[in-house]
């Protein structure tokens, strides 16, 4: 199976390094194409895959698979440049958030199977969140195909393209919000003596374990957060003041303006396109 990863950045590139270390694909077999020699070099090193500066239709040319992991606003212009190497045999994964599906039909002009996959950035450590849809080409074979390059890195889901910007609120901006929650958690700890590198260091491996035990018990974190809860303890008193000051609500509410963002960014960008056209 040939890849090509159009725009082998930081999301690229993390990719390309799991599905090569778990056997997905061999680095032979991929071609990856970057903004600049220098990285390109750096991917032959550490990789040994065929990296170019540029080369974008000779790298899809022949090619199972292609991604594109360029920035929204280019992917048209990038689909253009590679038209003429696409056929209907191929699978195309776009990477970009807010393009729907149909902006890259209409620049690909070729029937064949596209998925929309919205990875966040821990897949850079294999422990990424991506959510995944497709156009109605797609198959149950191309999907078990497009979730084999995906898991390497991390858990995918399938979903409703409409459900995009749901996700891309959620997991794809998620980390932020996880970030504030250890950067807060280790501040507390400071304040109240602890050492600022042990303060952080427990904080990371509370949310850590936190978020594994989560996922592998299989239980509600209602019921987790129960089990933690002592009558008159500390963990109750926390529990309250966190809910005195709507923590819940807040994450709620955040995510519910990133999800409403999110699908104003793809009206601003889909307008964007249709300027370029006309241009």
């Amino acid at each position: 199976m040939k890849i090509a990863v159009l725009g082998a950045g930081n999301m690229g590139s993390a990719l390309l390094g799991g599905m090569i270390k778990t056997g997905v694909v061999a680095a032979a077999d991929v071609r990856a194409t970057t903004k600049t020699e220098a990285h390109a070099a750096e991917l032959r090193e550490r990789l040994g895959v065929h990296a170019t500066a540029g080369g974008n239709a000779e790298a899809a040319n022949g090619a199972a698979i292609v991604i594109l992991a360029v920035k929204p606003g280019v992917v048209p212009k990038v689909v253009k440049e590679i038209r003429d190497s696409l056929h209907e045999s191929q699978i195309l994964i776009s990477l970009a958030a807010a393009l729907p599906i149909s902006a890259i039909e209409d620049a690909a002009q070729c029937r064949m199977p596209i998925f929309r996959a919205m990875p966040n950035i821990p897949v850079l450590v294999e422990e990424g969140a991506v959510g995944i849809c497709h156009n109605s080409l797609a198959t149950a074979l191309h999907r078990e195909t497009v979730e084999s390059i995906f898991r390497p890195v991390g858990i995918t889901a399938f979903v409703e393209e409409e459900h995009m910007d749901a996700v891309t609120a959620l997991s794809g901006s998620g980390p932020a919000y996880i970030y504030m929650v250890i950067e807060a958690m280790a501040a507390a700890g400071v304040k109240m003596g602890l050492p600022r590198e042990v303060s952080m260091r427990l904080s990371e491996q509370t949310v850590l374990g936190a978020a594994k035990h989560a996922r592998e018990s299989g239980l509600h974190p209602a019921i987790l957060r129960d089990q933690v809860i002592t009558p008159g303890g500390t963990t109750i008193a926390a529990i309250h003041e966190l809910e005195r000051h709507g923590l819940r609500s807040m994450l709620i509410s955040a995510i519910e303006t990133a999800t409403i963002h999110a699908g104003k960014r793809t009206e601003i960008l889909l307008a964007d396109i249709e300027k370029q056209k006309h241009a």
